[in-house]
């Protein structure tokens, strides 16, 4: 298993551990979505998803999405492992909190816009979804995970110009729920948890469907479109610049 399960009474930390970026393949995402139902199952009344320190998760695993050339069924197949997996988090029937020890771009940052709070560590480390910086448009669900916690017109300037900002203007602008230091943003996670789970379960679980009903609806297949996906993806101007990006990656 690419997930490390770390119990803490009823909270479950599920900790991404595929080295060194926490790069989403198909194996780390279908062992997330695993993870994730067998702690359920387990009876976990609370989720932690953690990464890496100085990097929660790279995103997308490119240079192996690459390697799949134009195979359409296979590339159908590695992205929907990981829109699966965020599908997972999205309707997890029990709370989760992120915890963002480090850099979250891309695929990183839609796993983390799709659990129930955030916390990141203070410092310079960036958040967001840059897929225009290297050809690619987010689908129109996961635009709508951002511009629910920014607004509409900040998180239109996000997505077009595909920003990456830092974890004090993060949290200033409401992408993220609190700061902490490196070492004990996971901790902080748990005390969140904590304290919601302490509530009356059952209305605290019944308003909770009901508040999130619209990030359940933005992960849904018809709000991402994976076909549409897959072809912009093998566009050569997209391909060009996801290229691009693995030179300067090699640099």
């Amino acid at each position: 298993m690419l997930v490390e399960r770390i119990p803490h009474g009823p909270i479950v930390e599920l900790k991404l551990a595929r080295a060194p970026v926490n790069a989403l393949d198909p194996t780390l995402c279908n062992d997330l979505r695993t993870a994730l139902a067998a702690a359920i199952d387990g009876g976990a009344q609370g989720i932690v998803l953690s990464g890496g320190p100085k990097v929660f998760s790279a995103g997308l695993d490119v240079p192996f999405l690459l390697s799949l050339g134009d195979d359409r069924a296979a590339l159908f197949t590695a992205w929907s492992a990981f829109f699966d997996a965020a599908r997972a988090l999205a309707e997890s029937p029990v709370p989760v909190a992120a915890a963002l020890a480090g850099h979250a771009p891309a695929g990183g940052c839609v796993l983390a816009l799709c659990c129930d709070y955030r916390v990141m560590a203070e410092g310079p480390y960036r958040l967001g979804l840059n897929e225009t910086q290297v050809g690619l448009v987010a689908p129109e669900g996961v635009q709508q995970l951002m511009r629910r916690v920014v607004g509409p017109h900040r998180a239109e300037r996000m997505l077009v110009g595909g920003e990456m900002i830092e974890s004090g203007r993060a949290f200033d602008i409401g992408l993220v729920d609190e700061l902490a230091a490196i070492d004990d943003v996971a901790t902080r996670a748990r005390l969140w948890l904590e304290g919601l789970i302490a509530l009356p379960r059952e209305p605290m679980l019944r308003t909770r469907a009901i508040s999130r009903a619209d990030v359940v609806a933005a992960m849904q297949p018809e709000r991402i479109q994976l076909e549409r996906f897959i072809d912009a993806w093998t566009a050569p101007d997209t391909q060009a610049g996801l290229k691009a990006l693995i030179a300067r990656l090699g640099k």
